[in-house]
């Protein structure tokens, strides 16, 4: 697979909010568990699962930011599309609770 390409973003674009939602899920109990944060009740829960989507998503951040140093401008073109796959999906999914 080529190095600067739309693939090459779109692969890494769909991945990185998967790994970046287990390793904020995984902060957020070892933060609970350690006392720092409150343990998730029903009222909590949604807020927090709706802010560890959101947090996920933005960690296409870090490879944009990357590939721009490195001006590889077609693999940044290519991080958009799953993550307005992504931004769709979570509004899709939360639309009651922002817009109601």
């Amino acid at each position: 697979m080529e190095k600067n390409s739309v693939l090459m973003g779109f692969v890494v674009g769909a991945i990185v909010p998967v790994l970046g939602f287990y390793l904020i899920e995984n902060i957020f109990d070892l933060l609970t568990n350690m006392g720092w944060m409150d343990e998730v009740t029903m009222s909590t829960g949604g807020k927090r699962y709706r802010t560890m989507a959101l947090l996920a998503i933005c960690c296409n951040l870090i490879p944009v930011n990357i590939f721009k140093v490195r001006k590889w401008d077609e693999t940044m073109r290519g991080i958009v599309f799953p993550t307005l796959i992504y931004v769709g999906a979570w509004i899709y999914t939360f639309y009651d609770q922002l817009f109601v």
